[in-house]
């Protein structure tokens, strides 16, 4: 806490004359964040006031208005490509995807301006920050966090259509993730930070951290961060006064128990630009700490990121190069993970006695952290994820046109596609659909595919002038096939893109049908067999008519092709094919 004091007094009083105070600043209690409004007209006084930063509205979002990105030039260069030549870094910081944790909108707003201010913009790195993403939940202010400490009031996590944008960027069924995507794609950043309150059990520690689970990280990428610069985070925020652990999952009931690397899928933020090679972080304040160190520790992580982005900027720059090289060529994704409960580490950790007692409400016991009981302990810290899907790439997929969301996304995630000139029948690899689970009740909207299981085969298909080829040799093959392998986490089939092939079209009239199974079965001994061998394996089959004939219409020539058969197939050698 003296700390905290000493760092903030030397805040005020270094900036209180001149400088622009931000509502955090204002109050005296130091528990306000700054409302939409107010962030929109302090960037743009700021803008008028220094010519080393932009405001740029990007797109739309769900609400109408466009997301407010803020870019820091020290040499006033605003062009990406020239940035790029000039072999600058860029980071990209992201504020307000949940507006009820809002410490980087605010703590954003003073390291903007004391950056300006000081003429302490770092030499070889441009910054870009989206001032509030979720600017619908922003506006829609109040106290749905019951367990938070502060501020007074604060945005709500769901945007104007309910959705938690932290799990949107594949399904992308907001505007404000089609506007996050053309930020990417015009700045490339190098580096990303998405800022962020945890919830959870009670411990010492006022700043979490989640890295980019190393185990699905391209190699060269992964032994940057978890080598060299992670761990400097972690040595700068404990000089800083802030000391760090990593992100606070617990194993068990509590922390002692162990904690678990947080695995952040494709449908997070971090997990989305994690694919294309972008070393990305989350930051988790503590909920239960005040606001002010929060905020403060929030400041203190961003601008350690950018001192080290700073000095390390040519080596990022290569390693970025060499996993985007090697990311062309390889040949093998995982599509997904588990955890390795047999491999840990062992990290101290700084947590509170927790206990249990009899609940007022209830009578019954409950779960409490005794504050006045702090400890100092080794804990497991299991940091390993095991693949458990594999999908070779092929040398290209085929997308049929009729699916226009996915090649829309594709495109606008930066994939070349190229489009057929003529109807042309290919022999491709196909997927049908074996197996799924889908959960009764919906997620984000959906309702999210797992465990599928496919069936592979070879078959000729007629293809279309216009469907989409797109070829797996590019910087974007993590994206490319993590959402068209039907059996990847995040894959637009998981996600329900295709869901119309789970249904079958047409069916028969078993008094009908009867006569021709019957005639089926006399032509067509091997199908004979195929039924009597299926009977003695499933003794249900044997006591079901309607059953038997269903087999016998499944197995038949008219029973329909498309019918669970996924629709974007695999060409497994590079053939010429007529291309706009």
């Amino acid at each position: 806490m003296k700390n905290f004091l000493f760092i903030f007094s030397f805040m005020l009083i270094s900036f209180f004359t001149k400088a622009q105070l931000t509502p955090f600043e204002k109050d005296p209690q130091k528990n306000t964040t700054a409302t939409y409004a107010q962030i929109v007209s302090y960037y743009e006084q700021l803008d008028k006031q220094y010519d080393q930063l932009k405001v740029y509205n990007i797109g739309t979002t769900d609400i109408g208005k466009p997301l407010q990105l803020i870019v820091l030039s020290k040499d006033k260069v605003f062009d990406p490509a020239m940035i790029k030549k000039q072999n600058k870094r860029v980071i990209l910081i992201n504020n307000g995807i949940h507006p009820g944790e809002p410490e980087g909108i605010d703590a954003s707003m003073m390291l903007v301006r004391d950056l300006l201010k000081k003429n302490a913009l770092p030499v070889n790195v441009v910054i870009c920050l989206i001032a509030v993403y979720n600017i619908d939940g922003c506006l829609n202010r109040g106290l749905s966090r019951v367990n938070q400490n502060g501020p007074a009031a604060y945005g709500f996590r769901g945007n104007y259509r309910n959705l938690d944008l932290n799990r949107d960027f594949i399904k992308a069924d907001s505007k404000n993730a089609l506007a996050f995507m053309q930020i990417l794609n015009t700045w490339k950043p190098d580096v990303f930070l998405d800022n962020h309150t945890s919830d959870g059990a009670d411990y010492q520690y006022v700043m979490t951290l989640i890295e980019t689970q190393h185990n699905k990280q391209n190699r060269i990428i992964a032994d940057y961060t978890s080598k060299t610069l992670t761990p400097e985070l972690f040595s700068r925020m404990k000089k800083s006064g802030f000391e760090m652990t990593p992100y606070v999952e617990s194993e068990g009931a509590t922390p002692d128990s162990g904690i678990v690397a947080f695995l952040e899928t494709p449908r997070y933020s971090s997990g989305f630009t994690a694919q294309r090679n972008i070393i990305s972080y989350i930051s988790e304040t503590h909920m239960l700490k005040a606001f002010a160190p929060r905020v403060i520790s929030t400041y203190d992580l961003m601008q350690h990121l950018i001192d080290i982005v700073q000095r390390d900027t040519v080596f990022i720059g290569k390693i970025k190069l060499q996993a985007d090289e090697e990311t062309k060529t390889q040949k093998s994704f995982a599509l997904n993970w588990e955890l390795d409960k047999t491999s840990f580490d062992t990290i101290t950790f700084k947590g509170f006695t927790a206990g249990y007692k009899p609940s007022e409400v209830s009578g019954l016991p409950r779960l409490f952290y005794d504050r006045t009981k702090p400890f100092t302990k080794n804990i497991r810290y299991y940091n390993t994820y095991k693949a458990t899907v594999f999908a070779d790439k092929p040398a290209a997929y085929i997308i049929p046109q009729a699916w226009g969301k996915v090649i829309d996304l594709m495109e606008r995630n930066g994939v070349k596609t190229h489009r057929l000139k003529t109807d042309t029948t290919l022999t491709v690899q196909t997927y049908s659909i074996a197996d799924y689970k889908t959960p009764a009740r919906p997620f984000e909207g959906h309702y999210l595919h797992n465990n599928v299981k496919v069936s592979v085969k070879e078959a000729s298909i007629k293809f279309y002038q216009g469907d989409v080829v797109v070829y797996a040799d590019q910087s974007l093959n993590r994206y490319i096939v993590e959402t068209l392998e039907p059996q990847g986490v995040d894959s637009f089939f998981a996600w329900n893109f295709f869901d119309s092939i789970l249904g079958q079209k047409e069916y028969f009239s078993d008094y009908v049908f009867e006569d021709v199974a019957a005639g089926l079965l006399k032509k067509d001994p091997q199908l004979k067999q195929k039924l009597e061998a299926e009977k003695v394996k499933n003794p249900e089959l044997a006591k079901s008519a309607a059953a038997q004939l269903n087999f016998v219409y499944k197995n038949s020539v008219y029973m329909e092709p498309t019918f669970l058969r996924y629709p974007v197939c695999r060409m497994m050698n590079s053939v010429k094919l007529n291309l706009n």
